[in-house]
């Protein structure tokens, strides 16, 4: 090692799904199979360039107020950053600064480990049981913050509001943060609970239901002191987060609540429809409440079955990880896509 490299700040990084530039059949990265609404494309069309000349309002101020608008909270209680992963990475760099580990659990989102790596702090993983749920009072511990997805990704289970609340109700010296990247295909969010709790965050994304993975927004929720603090973090780091063409877009597709709804209530068919199909095809799986569904099959390798798909062009996402090397995670795509699958399965396994 040279003696520099005795400086360097080292980590294992977050391994993303592919993204594969060829046309495949792409149900690996929970994107949303239907375009953005409406608005969005019309704005990208009369948009006027010049202003791309310009550095963009620090505090978001137009998607800020849309946002509130929508949730129908002060402006103040919202904060925007670039995806939500990049709001998540703030959270921890503000939130998480005791000695005392901060705890989520074992099989959960994988970023939430390299954060903690990389800003070094200290966190426990309170296993899931056998059914893959929280088990609530693992978290009645003392802790330095608690955060977890609801629904938890990858195995797509929907904790209910009473479970969410009771343990943030045992945690009310933490901040606790709950991670909403799928709730709307689920059921009742946590934020309702943000005027009752001023120690909850709950952190949302356009990626997933508003079909804009690729514009990069997220966004949390929580008390006006909790998102000052937020804000102070970010621009300490970086005033002009979000791009002027984000911004706008974003506007739009928060504005179009009709198509917001009906692009998530498709999906929702599309995946209690695809569980019968998986059913039928003896394979086993969470009672899915995400875009996607986590799913195992007691007869074939889960790797040798995601390489086998690969190989056809459809992608999926297979984990390497105790516990779940046997599952695959299938993104919920069009019927169209999901029936190509269903095709090469019914194929593959020869029914």
């Amino acid at each position: 090692m040279k003696e520099y490299e005795k400086n360097i700040r080292k980590v294992e990084p977050y391994v993303p799904g592919e993204q594969p530039r060829e046309k495949v059949i792409k149900l690996n990265t929970n994107e949303n199979p239907y375009p953005p609404a409406p608005g969005v494309r019309a704005a990208l069309k009369e948009m006027d360039t010049d202003m791309l000349r310009l550095y963009p309002d620090p505090t978001a101020d137009v998607l800020v107020k849309a946002l509130a608008d929508f949730y129908q909270v002060d402006s103040s209680q919202v904060f925007v950053g670039v995806g939500s992963d990049d709001v998540l990475s703030m959270c921890f760099l503000t939130f998480f600064n005791s000695r005392k580990p901060v705890l989520f659990p074992d099989i959960t989102y994988s970023f939430y480990k390299v954060w903690a790596e990389l800003y070094r702090i200290p966190y426990e993983c309170p296993k899931l049981d056998k059914d893959f749920r929280l088990v609530k009072e693992d978290y009645y511990k003392e802790n330095g913050g608690v955060i977890f997805p609801n629904p938890n990704a990858p195995t797509a289970l929907y904790e209910e509001l009473f479970v969410v609340e009771d343990i943030i109700a045992h945690n009310r010296d933490v901040i606790v943060i709950i991670d909403e990247a799928y709730v709307d295909f689920a059921g009742a969010s946590a934020i309702e609970l943000i005027n009752k709790y001023d120690n909850l965050i709950v952190v949302k994304t356009f990626s997933k239901a508003r079909s804009m993975a690729g514009m990069r927004i997220g966004y949390a929720l929580g008390s006006p002191a909790l998102i000052r603090y937020l804000n102070d973090a970010k621009y300490s780091f970086n005033s002009y987060t979000m791009n002027q063409i984000s911004l706008i877009c974003g506007v739009e597709a928060v504005k179009d609540k009709e198509y917001f709804e009906e692009n998530i209530r498709k999906i929702i068919d599309t995946r209690e429809w695809a569980k019968g199909e998986l059913k039928d095809l003896g394979f086993q799986f969470t009672d899915s409440k995400a875009n996607f569904i986590f799913a195992t099959h007691p007869e074939y390798d889960a790797c040798e079955l995601f390489e086998s798909m690969k190989a056809e062009g459809i992608y999926v996402r297979f984990f390497k990880s105790p516990r779940i090397e046997q599952y695959i995670r299938i993104t919920v795509g069009t019927r169209e896509d999901m029936q190509t699958m269903f095709a090469f399965l019914r194929k593959y396994m020869k029914k």
